[in-house]
């Protein structure tokens, strides 16, 4: 026989909302790639930037598919700074349609976490 306990269904719990943050986006020239890292630590957007490449994308574009190399730029910013950064790389971006991408960070080490949150208190 179930106990009211067990018969009762639970919600299951919102996840908690990620302090920091991981941004993705992606240009077409390194030195491109530079000013927009640069230029997200510098407006404290994003508390550092790391800049790889140049890889390879393949994507469809306008109905064809296109092969381009590219840099990509990852930022760590604070969950709070997300739409500012965001906004800032949109206007920022000579892409049409710029990649920008966010990952919340789930775990990592508190004095790491605390530095990201100082760094982009604005």
């Amino acid at each position: 026989m179930e106990t009211a306990a067990e018969t009762t269904a639970t919600a299951p719990a919102e996840p908690p909302t990620p302090a920091a943050l991981t941004v993705l986006t992606t240009t077409d020239a390194e030195d491109k790639a530079r000013d927009l890292a640069s230029g997200a630590v510098r407006a404290r957007l994003a508390a550092c930037a790391q800049i790889t490449g140049p890889v390879t994308s393949v994507y469809r574009w306008e109905g064809a598919i296109e092969t381009a190399q590219e840099w990509q730029i990852l930022l760590k910013t604070s969950a709070a700074r997300y739409d500012a950064l965001e906004a800032w790389l949109t206007e920022a971006h000579d892409y049409d349609t710029p990649e920008i991408i966010a990952t919340p960070v789930v775990r990592g080490s508190a004095a790491y976490l605390e530095w990201v949150a100082r760094e982009t208190a604005g």
